[in-house]
């Protein structure tokens, strides 16, 4: 008999399956998808959710290192995936032996690949990556042609695609614009000299909300897929909501009830004391499950319908709000940290905001000892 859930993740595939079906829409036939599924698919499982989207219209997986790829090539054989950071040195020859579209961003790198490539009889399939900003890698823009036609010129590689990642897509349109544009310059300084791609894309989730498709035949959702819109403040959010559906509810226990007087404090260091007499939940999720330690005295869970105030430090384990308003609370009830209960729903996005934070840390920080029970859909 297994021990009864504690805290939990609960994870709608139906709702992963209308979001990517919703972006297929949005962009139409012609525009591949490269599904972004690293950190464990956004904490949202990446074997259930890699096999869910490869039957819903995912054409290649993005992915943060190789782990992740041998992962995806576990539950669908031989299924597209870009590995979207630098590889180390010693990954080059895994790469190449896997198959794996590696990102490369000088010509130093693409011949490792070339030669790593000739020492297995294998091809190297590779995207150039351009930094119209974001700094983090990429070569620049002015270089893309010639580098294109340098890495085009090694033996045993196979350059098939080209990108970019925007810095400020879901905060400065200003920027992104400046950004595209130069991005756009240098896919038409390549296609000038006949290079092209089968794969050209820009477009993350805040891109693909509120840019243009600038050229580009591909597509690189990440947060989206999971039902959440970025948190950078750009209009439009608002009818967005609507149109996705968040795909995880985090879930605990009311583990014990204790009513305090007026003056008492609460949690480590006292910093939250009882400004009247008070009826407390302890719940059995903590920051040791991916609970933000930033939500002490500033978010809200949902229990029986009533959102109910954090008070005092989120400890490892534990977490104690104010339920002095919730009646017929009971020993065991279900506490929503953030999703949906009956008709009241608290986002990831809302829970970032009141730690300070970004949706996608509060997704991704999900812990592992916290078990993902899959909903709807067919899991792999």
């Amino acid at each position: 008999m297994s021990a009864p859930l504690r805290c939990w993740a609960e994870v709608d595939l139906d709702a992963l399956r209308q979001n990517l079906a919703w972006l297929r829409h949005e962009v139409g036939p012609d525009m591949r998808i490269v599904t972004v599924v690293k950190a464990d698919a956004y904490g949202h499982g990446l074997k259930q959710t890699a096999a869910l989207l490869m039957q819903g219209g995912t054409d290649v997986f993005g992915v943060a290192n190789l782990t992740e790829a041998r992962a995806i090539r576990a539950t669908g054989r031989g299924w597209p995936v870009l590995m979207l950071g630098a590889c180390l040195p010693d990954e080059v020859g895994i790469a190449v032996k896997d198959n794996v579209i590696a990102t490369v961003s000088s010509r130093a790198e693409a011949e490792t690949f070339s030669k790593a490539a000739g020492r297995l009889r294998r091809t190297a399939t590779l995207q150039l990556k351009l930094d119209t900003g974001m700094t983090r890698l990429g070569a620049p823009v002015g270089e893309a042609v010639n580098l294109a036609r340098a890495i085009r010129a090694l033996p045993n590689v196979d350059l098939n695609g080209v990108w970019t990642h925007f810095s400020s897509a879901d905060e400065d349109p200003h920027v992104t614009a400046a950004q595209r544009s130069a991005f756009e310059r240098a896919i038409a300084g390549m296609a000038a000299v006949g290079i092209g791609f089968d794969f050209v894309h820009s477009g993350n989730s805040g891109a693909l909300l509120w840019e243009p498709a600038g050229g580009c035949n591909a597509i690189r959702p990440g947060l989206l897929v999971y039902g959440v819109v970025p948190s950078g403040g750009r209009r439009g959010s608002a009818r967005l909501r609507k149109q996705l559906r968040p795909a995880m509810t985090l879930k605990c226990r009311v583990s014990f009830l204790k009513t305090v007087r007026k003056g008492t404090p609460v949690s480590y260091g006292g910093s939250f004391v009882a400004p009247r007499r008070m009826k407390l939940a302890t719940l059995s999720g903590g920051y040791g499950d991916g609970y933000p330690r930033q939500a002490g005295g500033k978010a809200r869970v949902l229990i029986r319908g009533k959102l109910c105030p954090i008070v005092g430090r989120v400890t490892m384990d534990q977490t104690m709000v104010d339920v002095s308003r919730v009646p017929g609370i009971g020993i065991g009830d279900e506490a929503v940290l953030f999703g949906r209960q009956g008709d009241r729903f608290i986002g990831a996005g809302e829970l970032a905001a009141w730690c300070d934070t970004i949706p996608w840390e509060i997704l991704t920080r999900v812990s592992g000892r916290v078990p993902r029970i899959y909903l709807g859909g067919r899991a792999a």
